[in-house]
């Protein structure tokens, strides 16, 4: 069965005690939201922040948009009830914080077991600690494992740079390493990657610098603390109509008669492989999912 194609260009924070935020996101023109119990709420709102988001993800209203509730971690006092919750509103993911290893995704796993959550909830996690950096091939494995619920990960790199004390500079540099090594993990077991938030959200020209960073690296979106940053997100993120043209016509010269079965032909004096071919059917899909708002 082909797997689905999912826009995730525009992926926003949205803090889950600011119940008028939750629902001004009805409106907004993000791919994703992400209804936040965790880093944007404080201690004394938990409690109100998942009682919200969970009615809110029960209420719907949100359209095409992809919902997923971050949840504190399991080393938190409100792990179980984030948990129990948030399984039992029906999101399209859960978000689970600071996982470091394989043992930290089976564990999210079995308490999404546990609670109740549906077989379609996926799994998202913060990749953000130095160990999730040593070990991203073997938590991106668990995508191959029976009953698997690993679909994305999102890049945490406000919390990175805290615990590796690297900078978080225009260039990127002392973070590229990092996020290339998630980004290999990623495509080898299937798994979607969103880049991490950029901070200066008043700082346009600083923004789109930091998401064509992004799209060169491999991300299939970013994160975003702002909504007037969705638009140039989604922008960046979605091909243009010369790429989508151009994959269009790569995809029907390989479907001629003349070309089956062949693992290179010649496009406009070019040399063109099966593998463009493949990369080309990407294009057209995300285009399409894109224009579609599937």
């Amino acid at each position: 069965m082909p797997v689905k194609i999912v826009p995730r260009r525009s992926v926003l924070y949205m803090p889950g005690s600011n119940a008028r935020a939750l629902e001004k996101a009805k409106t907004l023109d993000a791919d994703g939201l992400i209804l936040d119990l965790e880093d944007a709420v404080a201690p004394d709102a938990k409690a109100l922040a998942r009682d919200q988001v969970c009615a809110a993800v029960v209420a719907g209203g949100y359209g095409r948009r992809e919902l997923i509730i971050r949840v504190n971690g399991p080393d938190t006092p409100w792990w179980a009830d984030d948990m129990a919750a948030a399984a039992k509103a029906g999101p399209s993911a859960i978000l689970v914080p600071k996982v470091s290893s394989a043992a930290d995704i089976a564990g999210a796993k079995e308490a999404m077991k546990n609670a109740g959550a549906s077989e379609d909830v996926q799994l998202w996690v913060m990749m953000e600690t130095p160990l999730a950096m040593l070990n991203a091939r073997e938590i991106s494995a668990c995508a191959e494992e029976p009953g698997n619920r690993l679909t994305c990960f999102i890049m945490g790199t406000n919390d990175l740079a805290k615990e590796t004390r690297a900078k978080l500079t225009a260039d990127r540099q002392p973070m590229l390493a990092w996020l290339s090594t998630c980004v290999a993990a990623a495509r080898a077991y299937g798994i979607d990657i969103v880049d991490g938030v950029y901070n200066d959200f008043r700082n346009d020209e600083g923004f789109a610098a930091e998401c064509a960073h992004g799209v060169a690296i491999g991300m299939d979106g970013k994160t975003l603390i702002h909504p007037g940053q969705i638009g140039p997100c989604n922008d960046a993120f979605s091909p243009d109509e010369s790429e989508v043209a151009a994959a269009r016509k790569i995809i029907a010269a390989f479907e001629l008669p003349e070309n089956q079965g062949k693992g290179v032909i010649t496009i406009d004096g070019k040399m063109t492989e099966l593998l463009h071919a493949e990369m080309a059917k990407r294009t057209v899909a995300i285009s399409d999912a894109i224009g579609s708002g599937a």
